[in-house]
């Protein structure tokens, strides 16, 4: 159904950002441009969450042109959550930025850069062709090189170039991907090429090529190719890192998710066993990661590895249950993951350190932000009823459902459980050593104070305990994202109406 708002998600950050650019030296109008196009991203988003609920699945034709001959947008369930959840997590990490980017970042368009990410962002969450796809991850990664870097610290730039070397080896795969799908199918508008795809079979060629996209998300979701993150991560402040730990690497998971449903679903045993085993690798690597450093910025960047995981162990397994188990626990991901980055970031403005060894006792005169600590721990091992559970009890239920004759489900459920282990062991080991024991520093002995800090982290908190308590209302939508996932022929149906 051909819908308008399909746009807005995408138009209103590229609009703001542009007038931000112009806006150069007016901070103030820019803070505010900020918070008023993540409300209307999001007003926009919930209203597709709506009407692809009522109505089915959104596109928009872009200039008259029909798919697949032009620029095809598509909100179908799965992008459409992800959407509204991108501008939560943009707006409470942006109402973090305001009180610790720091003024010259400020100047130097750290909120145009925010809103041209989030651009890419959701363009890459809307958009319907793989070559358009990739047009997406471009400008969302370039505005990450930027926010990356911005402020010039040795270890910045020495991660940013690490960062922009890996991507851009990723890119060009990328590419020569495309090049050669396009060469066998003619086509990379992602309805016409599943049914390309379906009419000549799922041959040795274009199995090779889906192991190359494997690859190439593989890189930019960190699957395993994780080498780069812990330390990209690491290097920019609070409020950056935590877009990054929320949002870029779920572009890559979705990238995964919407062409192994849509496109390359034929040879399971080939694709979705190679992603099983890289899922199963990242999952153990991470979670060693996590448990091995002692620097928070390591273990929630580790952290952030385990979650990748989680959700591409969910998927591997290609049934309607896991399929919903992991759509449910990547938007719980992107929630926690981003209040874990932001909460780091508190402890570490507070102390002016990031080694655990070197922190105690916050808790005297910082309650508020332990407990939020702790809670967040709570969610991201998966404890009952927070929103890590449902997820996680959905995915491991579906693994062992094959029983004997799916050996393979016993071991990704027993490496999944494991890990949410070494989660709550890695994270309780900050809340134990930072928060408990001798307080060695006086209020007037921090480095920072966090009055305002705390409030966008109660949002995310607020929204992440509605998501776990309120399971049942969300199940729905997530369950039909699912269903959506497998059955192509929905997906085409909309975009094709004239093929089938």
């Amino acid at each position: 159904m051909m819908n308008n708002i399909v746009i807005l998600p995408l138009l209103i950050p590229l609009v703001a950002g542009l007038l931000m650019g112009i806006a150069r030296g007016n901070i103030p109008l820019q803070r505010w441009l900020s918070v008023l196009s993540c409300l209307f991203a999001g007003a926009a988003s919930l209203l597709l969450v709506k009407q692809v609920f009522e109505q089915g699945i959104q596109t928009l034709a872009m200039g008259g042109w029909p798919a697949p001959f032009g620029i095809v947008l598509v909100a179908d369930m799965l992008s459409s959550l992800l959407l509204v959840t991108t501008s939560i997590v943009s707006l409470a990490c942006l109402l973090f930025a305001f009180r610790t980017i720091g003024s010259e970042r400020e100047q130097y368009y750290f909120y145009p850069l925010v809103q041209f990410l989030i651009t890419g962002v959701n363009g890459s969450f809307l958009t319907g062709d793989l070559f358009n796809l990739y047009v997406c991850f471009e400008v969302m990664l370039v505005a990450s090189y930027v926010l990356l870097t911005l402020g010039g610290t040795r270890s910045q730039l020495t991660e940013g170039i690490k960062y922009m070397v890996i991507n851009v080896f990723a890119s060009s795969l990328f590419l020569i991907a495309i090049g050669y799908l396009y060469a066998v199918v003619g086509t990379l508008n992602m309805a016409h090429l599943s049914i390309r795809i379906a009419e000549i079979g799922q041959t040795g060629f274009t199995t090779w090529v889906a192991v190359l996209l494997i690859m190439v998300f593989g890189l930019k979701a960190a699957l395993f190719l994780h080498f780069w993150l812990p330390g990209s991560y690491s290097a920019p402040p609070a409020a950056i890192a935590a877009i990054f730990a929320a949002l870029l690497t779920k572009v890559g998971i979705y990238a995964i998710l919407r062409l192994f449903s849509l496109v390359f679903y034929h040879q399971l045993g080939i694709t979705h066993g190679l992603l099983a085993v890289m899922a199963a690798l990242t999952m153990i690597v991470g979670g060693i990661g996590a448990v091995a450093y002692w620097d928070i910025r390591k273990v929630l960047a580790y952290n952030v590895i385990i979650g990748v995981g989680f959700v591409v162990f969910g998927f591997s397994l290609f049934t309607p249950a896991a399929l919903t188990g992991a759509i449910y626990y990547l938007i719980h991901d992107m929630l926690m993951k981003a209040l874990l980055f932001l909460l780091g970031g508190c402890v570490i403005w507070i102390t002016g350190s990031g080694k655990i060894r070197e922190i105690s006792g916050l808790i005297s005169n910082h309650p508020l932000l332990g407990w939020l600590f702790f809670v967040t721990v709570l969610a991201l091992t998966g404890i009952p009823p927070l929103s890590g559970f449902a997820g996680k009890y959905i995915i491991i239920r579906a693994s062992l459902a094959g029983g004997t004759d799916q050996p393979g489900g016993y071991f990704l459920a027993a490496i999944g459980l494991l890990c949410s282990l070494m989660i709550m062991y890695s994270l309780l080991r900050i809340f134990l050593h930072s928060f408990w024991g001798e307080n060695t520093l006086s209020l007037d002995m921090e480095k920072g104070s966090i009055r305002g800090l705390l409030s966008p982290c109660l949002l995310l908190m607020a929204v992440g305990v509605f998501y776990g308590v309120g399971a049942e209302l969300v199940y729905p939508y997530i369950e039909q994202a699912a269903v959506s996932m497998l059955d192509p022929d929905l997906y085409i149906r909309a975009v094709l109406p004239e093929v089938i």
